[in-house]
């Protein structure tokens, strides 16, 4: 790895971005969370939970000299499959094919960082292929909770060559010491999910089925319908 452009205390930014209540979609937060509970790391590594949070992220990722990203990505592999992917090569893994719109925020934060010219010098994406998504408030399937670990491993590895090494923990934090929301806790997160009577896991067909939750008609004659609508309001007219 070159290193040549690192100061000696690079500014190391490891994120975890997904959407925990979408099943397998929370992975990347899931194994940020992990990280932080079974390592400490030296003052100029900052680990966060970005969640959904898209553009709001700009200013953390610019200010990274390396960037390590975990995350749930459809690499068109077998469900379960981890993959790295460095440098260039991540903002088009993100979004060839994209499992949410928070990957679409992502590209955009790395597409601003690069025009200010202050993208990350290293840029690592450690990802797995989900399993399941469509399951609105539920966990990691067993095919991805096994690859937390190696995907740390790996992760840690990569900081290693730049010279950046954590620490394992005597005894991991307690859960209530999450870099996330307390709420939002693995254990009880799943613990206290209510059953599948009580809280629909797809969507409630008594709204989806309901004509007035239904797509607006389309306008058969759009250009016409937009200039009647215009010539009704008195600024369109000026």
């Amino acid at each position: 790895m070159n290193q040549s452009t690192l100061p000696d205390a690079p500014n190391v930014l490891v994120l975890g971005i997904g959407n925990l209540l979408w099943a397998d979609e929370g992975f990347g937060v899931r194994a940020v969370e992990t990280l932080h509970q079974r390592y400490e790391f030296p003052d100029n590594v900052t680990l966060l939970d970005g969640g959904t949070q898209g553009i709001y992220l700009v200013q953390h990722v610019r200010d990274a000299d390396i960037l390590v990203v975990f995350d749930a990505v459809d690499y068109g592999l077998p469900p379960g499959t981890m993959k790295r992917v460095e440098g260039d090569e991540v903002p088009m893994f993100l979004g060839a094919k994209k499992i949410s719109l928070h990957q679409t925020g992502f590209q955009e934060v790395l597409a601003m960082a690069e025009m200010f010219d202050e993208a990350p010098d290293h840029l690592l994406l450690v990802g797995v292929q989900p399993v399941e998504l469509d399951d609105f408030g539920g966990s990691l399937r067993p095919e991805l909770k096994a690859q937390v670990d190696p995907c740390i491993d790996l992760a840690l590895e990569y900081l290693a060559g730049f010279g950046v090494v954590a620490a394992k923990r005597d005894v991991p934090l307690p859960p209530e010491t999450t870099i996330g929301c307390e709420v939002m806790l693995l254990g009880r997160y799943e613990d206290e999910r209510p059953d599948e009577d009580t809280a629909c896991r797809t969507g409630d067909e008594r709204l989806l089925a309901d004509e007035r939750w239904q797509a607006p008609r389309a306008p058969d004659e759009f250009e016409r319908e937009i200039e009647a609508v215009l010539a009704d309001v008195p600024e369109a007219r000026n």
